[in-house]
């Protein structure tokens, strides 16, 4: 009984995060509320499914430590610019191509890692953040082409859903804490309900159990703008699940081996392919469930296969996803100032690290992350320019992707004559 109080602690943990993002993305791209309650329930269930191939260990696949998976946040806001672009189809062709990739480049990511260092993933993670938060405002007003967007009413549930997530992070602490958003969004729908502007049509009309289908939403779509975008962010999302693993061995004192490390990075890619499949979306690991566990000091993966099964179990119940899809945009809103806003702060901590190390790390955040949140504000900019080039520039999160990793490589790979003499010095001392 106490393993299953404990798995369903971790269930709640992370459940805002796995329900926001089919949230967000299914209202951007304008879904049904039949299709938006599928999404939901997908994405919960393949939550649980990609948690199990981590939790698990083989020879080719699982880190083999107490970690839950759910969709990043860092996927949203590319996959709201590909299915806008090119619809929901290349979505999930991107999803499924970049999990491949993903897989086969598992066995020498580690070495791929140099090109990733603090100062471009925080720039990626920052340039993500500051993209969402139009986003987030638009949904405060109650959505994009709402006929009563900016009203009293959707003004008062965004803000009042932001402010009471603000107070509860304030004045709790521990797992309330954890849950913060989640509370914060339950209170929210209900000042709703009691205004009367909630519609529970699409929980009256959901099925109490359904099965699963691929290709539910869309038979995946394959083009090389998208697969390069959520490739990038893959191989980010490698990156900080790399600190996640390394975070999760120092608690369950276990060593971390490269061997350990090729089969986590393979689960990720093989949970995004089978994701994809089923009309859901890329998943890495959860760093609020690590601190969940370092907070409780259980560190079975028992707790957390209880916590899979759940989440899976939820997946084959329409009605419990429906609930979910009832959230008023504008309260949804609310959550998505905090939550957004908490990527740009993990982008700036991140950043905080390595902007002073060197004048040359400036430059690289200073043009990246400008370079990125100019190409989002006017995407017009490089529209003269050859179709083959506006691949690359037309989304902010890739042009200012590749930015940062062409001026990481300038400023700090190549050889210098800066460096040598800073080599040459050393060798000198010893």
């Amino acid at each position: 009984m106490k393993t299953v109080v404990l798995g369903f602690q971790h269930l709640l943990a992370m459940y805002a995060g796995a329900v926001l993002v089919p949230l967000i993305v299914g209202q951007a791209i304008g879904l049904t509320p039949t299709q938006l309650t599928y999404l939901v329930s997908i994405d919960i269930l393949m939550c649980g499914v990609a948690t199990i191939l981590q939790i698990m260990r083989n020879r080719f696949f699982g880190i083999g430590l107490p970690v839950v998976l759910g969709c990043t946040f860092t996927a949203v806001g590319p996959m709201i610019s590909i299915g806008d672009k090119f619809g929901i189809s290349a979505i999930y062709g991107a999803v499924i191509a970049s999990g491949v990739i993903i897989v086969i480049i598992s066995t020498f990511f580690g070495k791929l890692i140099k090109f990733f260092p603090p100062v471009v993933t925080g720039s990626v993670v920052t340039i993500i953040g500051i993209t969402l938060i139009p986003v987030a405002l638009t949904n405060m007003g109650g959505g994009q082409g709402a006929a009563d967007f900016g009203s009293n009413t959707n003004i008062l549930l965004g803000f009042g859903t932001l402010f009471c997530i603000i107070l509860l992070y304030r004045f709790s602490e521990g797992f309330i804490r954890s849950i913060s958003i989640l509370l914060g969004m339950a209170a929210g729908t209900i000042t709703a309900i009691v205004l009367g502007v909630v519609d529970f049509s699409a929980v009256h009309e959901a099925s109490t159990l359904h099965m699963v289908t691929p290709f539910y939403l869309g038979t995946p779509t394959f083009h090389f703008y998208p697969i390069l975008t959520m490739t990038l962010v893959a191989m980010v999302s490698l990156v900080e699940s790399t600190g996640v693993y390394f975070a999760l061995g120092d608690i369950c004192d276990k060593d971390i081996k490269k061997k350990d490390l090729e089969r986590g990075y393979r689960s990720e890619g093989l949970a995004s392919f089978i994701g994809g499949l089923f009309n859901a979306f890329p998943y890495t690991t959860f760093s609020q469930n690590v601190g969940l566990t370092q907070m409780s000091g259980v560190k079975s993966r028992k707790v957390i296969l209880v916590t899979a099964i759940m989440l899976i179990a939820l997946g084959f119940m329409p009605k419990v996803a429906a609930l979910a899809t009832v959230i008023p945009t504008s309260v949804l809103g609310g959550a998505m100032v905090a939550m957004f806003g908490m990527v740009v702060a993990q982008g700036i901590k991140m950043l905080s690290k390595v902007v002073v190390e060197s004048q040359e790390n400036a430059m690289i955040i200073a043009c990246s992350v400008g370079l990125g949140l100019g190409v989002s504000v006017v995407p017009d900019i490089f529209a003269n320019l050859p179709v083959n080039f506006q691949i690359l520039t037309s989304n902010g999160i890739v042009a200012g992707s590749l930015t940062a990793i062409a001026l990481n490589i300038i400023f700090n790979m190549l050889p210098s004559k800066k460096r040598k003499e800073a080599v040459q010095l050393t060798e000198q001392e010893v």
